[in-house]
């Protein structure tokens, strides 16, 4: 199956923590394999991970999660795909966070749905098909 949708950082702690309901309910209506993250995200993940109260908890509960939604690497093509959007939106005067930016050029390339609480951000990058499932 190809993936239909990245899921951003905060969407995969959604999923982790079992809630809101609502994302947990469309995220079990899709099939296997439509959903995946970016490698960018899982390394935000990791990070968060690090810094938690109870790491060793963080890191399982993170590799429960790339057993169920794959981690994607990044490719020359990725990387095109974000020097073009970036020079863009510095153009425009309308940047957003690094991460983001490898997040937003990684969709692109796949040609798949971001699904993310940060709405308002990801807006600014033409062509990217955004959803919040909140």
């Amino acid at each position: 199956m190809l993936a239909e949708y990245l899921i951003d950082t905060n969407t995969c702690i959604y999923i982790t923590k079992q809630k809101p309901t609502a994302v947990i309910n469309k995220f079990k209506q899709l099939q296997v394999g439509a959903v995946v993250m970016s490698a960018v995200n899982y390394g935000e993940l990791y990070y968060g991970s690090e810094k938690s109260e109870h790491p060793k908890k963080a890191h399982a509960a993170l590799e429960s999660l790339i057993g169920v939604i794959p981690v994607l690497p990044l490719s020359p093509e990725v990387a095109k795909q974000y020097g073009h959007i970036r020079a863009y939106l510095e153009k425009k005067g309308k940047i957003i966070g690094n991460n983001d930016l490898w997040i937003a050029a990684h969709c692109l390339t796949l040609n798949v749905t971001l699904v993310t609480n940060n709405v308002k951000e990801f807006q600014r990058v033409p062509k990217l098909r955004v959803e919040n499932w909140v």
